[in-house]
């Protein structure tokens, strides 16, 4: 651990003594997106300082009005809000090396190999990730050295999960003893056990509380995608985390284990693949957002058809749940469920988040209701909306830019020319 910690401390450095901006910045910016939702305007300043945005104003106002300002050119480019992603794993990227990894790598390299991924997705324009289960402390001390400013990287909002025996969070496709060695606190049984198991999650440092309502394509056993947790399970399970002042996202393909996971008090659903009318009903009443992970339908879907990668026991959920996702999020999306962006990335390669976006426009969202979903939707599912999703005086300083609008084409946003975090310049 020590010398992953050591490595991240040089990374560091270097990527300070490239990415240094003035205490000052002005951002003249050709189309902004300030407030997605609304209008962009054409000719604005951004003025930034410390970290944090100071003004917005109109006009390209000259830096020499501002204290030892810098200057930075967008006037050739459509400048918005650092994008987010809710779902992703950052320690993971599904592969056939993914056995001979867990087999090979220690501890320190995953957190070396999450903390790469990290940068790559920071460098997609995704200035803020929430990681949806990772090995949980390698990835909460990435996520507080990148909070410290000891290390570059995207803002991480990570989970503690908590999932029944044999179920999706469990371990799975591999000999017993490993799976001995590999089980841990967060799994429960019974609802007073995943009582302990939230709690647990929360004392080593969850942000969130991530369960499994239903089971999942990745877990190799031939166990479907239905419901898995009990009602009682899933009651304890955010009473426990809302008390203590955690929200829940589940995980949940079929509709019995959506809805039970709504009517339990979940904040989120991820992926939500079968999700019929009882189940939009249920958003509707609780406002729950559901998080789609198009992408990660998409991906399952062509690696079974190619084979090489997924077990049969995969392969057969993933061609039903990859066949049925992308329907059911529109019929969501139409009836005004809230949708929060997220791709569910290890599942298909960080860096290719934005992918998501075309998937979500191929199934009739609108190019501005996606934008909302990745910056102000994304900003009040993690309760950082006086912080973050918009570019408003007060904000941090989250900023990114595409060379065509992705209003007119949500394409664009596979092609981001420039990222901020934080007053950092990092592409």
């Amino acid at each position: 651990m020590k010398n992953a910690l050591t490595a991240l401390a040089g990374l560091s450095l270097a990527l300070a003594a490239s990415f240094t901006a003035a205490d000052t910045q002005v951002i003249h910016a050709g189309e902004l997106l300030a407030v997605p939702g609304k209008n962009p305007l054409k000719e604005q300043t951004v003025v930034i300082t410390d970290g944090r945005i100071t003004e917005v104003v109109a006009g390209y106002q000259s830096p020499d009005g501002y204290d030892a300002a810098s200057l930075i050119d967008l006037k050739d480019s459509f400048v918005m809000p650092g994008l987010m992603d809710m779902h992703v794993h950052l320690q993971g990227e599904l592969s056939p090396d993914n056995d001979s990894r867990a087999l090979r790598w220690s501890d320190e390299l995953v957190q070396m190999y999450g903390y790469h991924n990290a940068m790559t997705t920071l460098r997609a324009g995704f200035t803020t990730v929430r990681d949806a289960g990772s090995r949980n402390q390698q990835t909460y001390a990435v996520r507080d050295a990148i909070n410290k400013g000891w290390v570059v990287g995207p803002r991480i909002i990570a989970a503690g999960g908590v999932g029944i025996t044999g179920g999706h969070n469990d371990v799975s496709g591999t000999k017993h003893e490993f799976m001995e060695l590999m089980t841990d606190e967060s799994v429960c049984d019974g609802p007073y056990d995943c009582r302990r198991a939230t709690r647990n999650g929360i004392k080593y440092g969850a942000d969130f509380i991530k369960i499994t309502s239903t089971g999942g394509v990745l877990t190799d056993r031939a166990t479907g995608t239905g419901k898995q947790m009990e009602d009682d399970e899933l009651v304890e399970v955010v009473r426990a985390a809302h008390r203590m002042g955690r929200k829940v996202a589940s995980h949940a393909h079929q509709e019995e284990g959506i809805i039970a996971a709504l009517k339990a008090g979940v904040d989120s659903i991820e992926h939500g693949t079968y999700a019929g009318p009882a189940a939009i009903k249920e958003f509707k009443r609780t406002g729950a957002y559901l998080v789609p992970t198009l992408l990660a339908g998409a991906t399952v879907g062509d690696m079974a058809k190619m084979g090489g990668v997924l077990t049969p026991a995969q392969a057969e959920k993933a061609i039903e749940v990859s066949a049925a996702m992308q329907g059911n999020f529109a019929k969501a999306y139409k009836a005004g469920v809230k949708i929060a962006f997220g791709t569910d990335s290890a599942v298909s390669r960080h860096g290719l988040n934005a992918r998501e976006a075309e998937l979500m426009n191929e199934a009739g969202m609108s190019e501005m209701d996606i934008l909302v979903s990745a910056t102000v939707n994304a900003a009040d599912l993690i309760d950082m909306s006086d912080s973050l999703g918009t570019i408003e005086a007060g904000k941090h300083a989250d900023i990114i830019a595409t060379r065509r609008s992705p209003l007119d084409d949500i394409k664009a946003l596979q092609d981001v020319s420039f990222v901020m975090k934080g007053g950092m310049v990092v592409k």
